[in-house]
């Protein structure tokens, strides 16, 4: 039998290693892509004349970066992609489309929620990955530092004051969540 743990075969229901990254890699990827069109659908309606709209443009330039650096490790590592990728396009334009049409408080108040879950996501990823993953966690963290600014300068704008924020934050949370369940596997 051997020594080390992790030359044993996992136990029936348990990941492996791999198996792990390229669910880390799969969700996040469509977490950066989700996010990318949320913004999108933010500028529709907002239009580039708003004054939100030069702080939504920078957030969604950084988060074209994320989703380039996870575009580029999910090739390098031989991970496929969300097969829902087509849902995270159309939900992340309709989510930020919607949020905006409500005003642009209620923009930011999407933003506040969808990057809270993604702050608590990103932490707890940094947390299970292990010493030889130390590159990986290190570019996480430097995401989530980004995504936590997201939330202040959404706080800064006004999301907590917009009308329904209470259940509307709550709603989004609860749906962001349940987008990692689904992409980490789908």
């Amino acid at each position: 039998m051997p020594d080390n743990i992790e030359q044993r075969s996992p136990r029936p229901g348990t990941l492996t290693k791999q198996q792990k990254i390229d669910r880390l890699l799969r969700v996040d990827h469509a977490g950066e892509y989700g996010a990318v069109h949320i913004y999108r659908g933010q500028l529709a309606v907002l239009g580039p004349a708003h004054p939100l709209s030069s702080h939504i443009k920078q957030m969604k330039q950084q988060e074209e970066v994320h989703l380039k650096r996870f575009s580029d490790l999910i090739r390098e590592r031989g991970t496929r992609p969300s097969l829902l990728s087509p849902l995270w396009h159309v939900a992340g334009f309709a989510l930020g489309a919607g949020t905006a049409m409500l005003g642009a408080r209620a923009a930011m108040l999407c933003t506040e929620a969808v990057e809270t879950v993604i702050d608590d996501h990103y932490a707890r990823q940094i947390n299970e990955l292990g010493p030889e993953e130390q590159s990986l966690a290190a570019e996480i963290e430097e995401f989530r530092q980004q995504e936590v600014d997201h939330r202040n300068i959404a706080v800064e704008l006004g999301a907590k004051e917009a009308t329904g924020y209470g259940p509307l934050s709550a709603i989004i949370r609860f749906g962001c969540q349940g987008a990692i369940k689904l992409a980490e596997r789908l």
